[in-house]
């Protein structure tokens, strides 16, 4: 056997012990590189985050690379368990953590927040999201002309509230928005930028978007975890005995699904026309863009148990006259709504998503929006 053969069976051994067969940093199956400077075994995507720190971090292949008996030993030694619990010590709850499925710019601050920058090494760290308020610039996209300009942002823990102005010495906010009504989420594709952050909250009762991002990775992924943190103590004070563990999932969050469906109108006679949905939990909002400031409209999902449901196909009697043929109905109280899809795989997906939605229990927040629906509409 060649010294390389042994070191992958060597490797391969190690791989078996708890927390290695999954990436330290993402928690993607199958990792298939290491780093033998820290310890960890890592996935593809996170390896290449790895060596863009070359004096924190060595990564090499499990399987192509040449591997040193003190490397070897070192990894033996240390594995995805032990560092967690030393890189990870002190991870707040509001803090969000990436998995494989998410955007570059997460994954990379996090890896960097853990090994670079030493963060959740020490309870005494003095954290940049805990301090309370959080006032810089941030590129927003005009909700009217698409063009991105610079916007003062301020948040707010003891007022509970993010607030943008036009300009920088301006007195008036443009908008003053309650932290309990933002969700935040990482939309790179959408708007175009590695650091695309999504915004969207209620005005009047309606759902509003807006679109940053900040040319600093770091810096919109502070501000993230800051409106998570700021959050996180607003849920404490209005929810004093809730345990962390029910908190945190109120915080934000990412889409159930996006994408396009053709929709018709409420008599169900109109020509079905392509509008862009988003599957925020129980609400389903559609847009004319995906870069809309305002939905055209919503639909809430409550639970199966209280009239809404969600099949395939159209209602006897009605026809596809758009180009897509993968029909959609979802029944609530008041009225049907029809969809459809481009692919039978895109229509089984929403379907999956659209029955988890009905299946789940309704909490008293729920009902207390599901009564504000029926009102509204």
């Amino acid at each position: 056997m060649s010294a390389n053969e042994r070191a992958a069976r060597a490797l391969r051994e190690i791989l078996q012990k708890p927390g290695n067969l999954v990436c330290a940093d993402c928690g993607a199956p199958d990792p298939g590189w290491g780093s033998c400077s820290l310890g960890v075994f890592i996935c593809l995507a996170c390896s290449g985050i790895h060596r863009n720190i070359p004096d924190i971090s060595k990564v090499k292949s499990l399987s192509l690379s040449r591997w040193e008996d003190h490397e070897i030993q070192f990894m033996a030694e240390n594995g995805n368990e032990i560092m967690k619990s030393k890189y990870e010590a002190t991870v707040p709850v509001y803090y969000y953590k990436p998995t494989h499925k998410d955007c570059q710019v997460l994954r990379e601050q996090w890896i960097r927040a853990k090994y670079e920058r030493k963060e959740f090494c020490e309870p005494a760290n003095n954290l940049t999201y805990e301090e309370g308020t959080r006032d810089g610039m941030l590129m927003k996209r005009g909700r009217d002309n698409g063009q991105f300009l610079s916007r003062r942002f301020v948040l707010s823990e003891r007022e509970g509230t993010l607030k943008y102005f036009t300009k920088y010495d301006a007195k008036e906010p443009k908008a003053v928005i309650k932290v309990d009504t933002i969700n935040a989420t990482f939309q790179p594709e959408k708007i175009g930028n590695p650091n695309g952050l999504q915004i969207t909250y209620l005005k009047d009762y309606s759902t509003r978007n807006i679109f940053l991002y900040h040319d600093r990775g770091k810096e919109i992924v502070d501000w993230f975890n800051s409106i998570r943190a700021v959050q996180l103590h607003y849920l404490k004070v209005a929810f004093p005995v809730a345990t962390d563990a029910e908190l945190v999932p109120k915080l934000t969050r990412n889409f159930l699904k996006e994408g396009y469906m053709e929709k018709t109108g409420p008599r169900q006679t109109e020509g079905f026309k392509k509008r862009w949905f988003t599957l925020d939990h129980r609400r389903l909002m559609y847009f004319k863009d995906p870069l809309d400031a305002f939905a055209k409209g919503e639909v809430f999902l409550g639970n199966r148990d209280h009239g809404y449901n969600a099949s395939p196909g159209l209602p006897a009697g009605n026809h596809c006259n758009g180009a897509w043929q993968h029909g959609i109905t979802i029944e609530t109280p008041d009225r049907c709504f029809l969809f459809t899809c481009e692919t039978e795989s895109d229509q089984q997906d929403w379907l999956k998503h659209f029955n988890n939605v009905l299946n789940a229990q309704m909490s008293p927040q729920e009902y207390a929006m599901e009564a504000f629906f029926k009102r509204r509409h």
